[in-house]
């Protein structure tokens, strides 16, 4: 089966979809975790998107920024556990075959104007003249070098501590604008434009300094980590400009949130990149089949997939949504376009607490088998010892798989199958073997009772390495 992005975004910012509660108990916020996990592996997905920053803030220990409140129901406040929650999140991903992409908010820097429920931790009261209020929010300054170095360190923080698959922003960069209301840098923009620079011109600058430095500082660090961003839908109007969309929404990314996300593409600073494209086939204003169109005419040979909104269905005002096709629809569209590869859903409870009727068609309909993620192409090519297998041991619990020696550091995971008939091994049920660079000298899988086993080794670039099938002893089977 063709390899196909199948992920969706698990919000933790307000609570959205996990934990429920942020006073809960971690045990109980695990048990939930699983679930959803648990859930999404069942229809077949392959990736999960987890906020692990929402604003300023950390799922994880950090050394520069405070416990998130969406986590203990406090902010600064640590868990009430000695385990790590992104570590113990990023395993049990793993351990179902989920790529686990660790979602940060780089810009937004408190969700209100309640200051006083901040941590002293929080870079509001470490930094404050880095901070600018606009609207009901603070944000970081994107103008300011400081605040691009403090996002160099926490993304760095992440890469060099954590297994995460890829670093992933979503659309928020610039602020939404405000009716009547500029955007508060004039200051820093007097200060460091460049003569002869108009401000937009400068916002873009300051945003596409920070996507470049991301990508060179993931990549020093772990080439194979993916750096990852879901734009808002509409890159710019063709009003605007005769290369942008048929489209006349609001606000764009090129002129309002100062995300030059063509650009970035075309110079191959982003591994990915999936444009949140929430409307209905054929809304009036910004089309789902105008915009997949466009983006796959657009694409510039990164791998682009597609954000769907299934938050909408049956919510909003756009009647198309109360149909039970509307979704399913658009993934089968998403797939006749040759430069898409794939889908990512807005967001987990939308057909998980609800709407599991849709989620039954999707699977049913669309994704009834599982597949690989798309690969992408690092900068240079190393060499992979291959493994070689000289036992196989199974029990009525387990299938141990032993090699004759470590594996190279460069196989992140195996796929294993098994079957009795050489013919239909490839479309039996895979097993996921993860190993991420730890020089492992055996593999463990569920019990695979079968005459056949077939391995696919695959490296930190998604590529598989090499195929293995063979015959397994008689005197293995239980």
């Amino acid at each position: 089966m063709p390899r196909e992005f199948r992920g969706v975004w698990i919000a933790t910012v307000a609570n959205i979809d996990w934990p429920i509660s942020s006073t809960d108990p971690w045990e109980k916020q695990k048990e939930e975790f699983i679930r959803l996990l648990d859930y999404y592996k069942s229809l077949n997905f392959n990736a999960v998107i987890v906020q692990v920053r929402t604003s300023g803030d950390a799922f994880y220990p950090s050394n520069l920024a405070p416990w998130s409140k969406y986590l203990t129901g406090k902010q600064g406040m640590a868990p009430k556990t000695q385990e790590n929650p992104l570590t113990w999140m990023i395993k049990e991903s793993h351990d179902r075959g989920l790529e686990f992409h660790a979602w940060l908010n780089p810009y937004r820097a408190t969700m209100d104007l309640k200051t006083e429920e901040l941590s002293p931790e929080h870079d509001f009261f470490k930094h404050r003249n880095w901070m600018l209020k606009y609207g009901t929010k603070w944000y970081y300054n994107p103008g300011l070098p400081e605040v691009k170095n403090h996002l160099l360190a926490v993304i760095s923080e992440i890469v060099a501590n954590y297994d995460v698959d890829a670093i992933h922003f979503d659309d928020y960069f610039y602020p939404y604008k405000e009716p009547k209301l500029e955007f508060p840098d004039k200051a820093t923009y007097d200060k460091y434009k460049k003569p002869g620079q108009i401000r937009d011109d400068w916002r873009r600058q300051n945003v596409n300094e920070l996507i470049l430095a991301l990508s060179e500082t993931i990549k020093s660090k772990k080439p194979w980590v993916q750096f990852g961003i879901s734009p808002f839908g509409v890159w710019r109007n063709q009003d605007k400009d005769p290369k942008g969309s048929p489209t006349r929404a609001g606000q764009t990314n090129y002129d309002d949130l100062y995300a030059d996300v063509l650009l970035w593409m075309k110079n191959g600073w982003i591994d990915y990149l999936i444009p949140q494209l929430y409307w209905s086939m054929e809304h009036p204003l910004a089309s789902y089949r105008k915009l997949a169109d466009w983006w796959s005419n657009n694409s510039y040979g990164t791998n682009v997939y597609i954000g769907n909104g299934p938050y909408k269905i049956r919510e909003d005002s756009d009647e198309a949504w109360k149909n039970p096709a509307e979704l399913t629809t658009q993934v089968n569209y998403t797939r006749t376009l040759p430069q898409i590869n794939g889908n990512a859903f807005f967001s987990a409870k939308s057909i998980y607490v609800k709407n599991q009727d849709i989620a039954s068609k999707l699977k049913d309909e669309v994704y009834d088998r599982p597949t690989l993620p798309p690969s992408f192409e690092p900068k240079s090519l190393a060499i992979i010892e291959i493994p070689v297998v000289f036992d196989v041991k199974t029990t009525t619990e387990k299938t141990q798989i032993s090699l004759e020696k470590p594996l190279d550091p460069a196989i992140r995971y195996a796929l294993v199958q098994g079957g009795n008939d050489l013919e239909t091994l490839h479309d039996t049920v895979i097993h996921p073997a993860w190993v991420g660079g730890s020089r492992a000298r055996s593999l463990e899988v569920p019990s695979l009772n079968t005459e056949y086993l077939a391995i696919r080794w695959i490296d930190h670039f998604g590529r598989i390495v090499q195929t293995q099938v063979f015959q397994t002893p008689k005197t293995s089977r239980p």
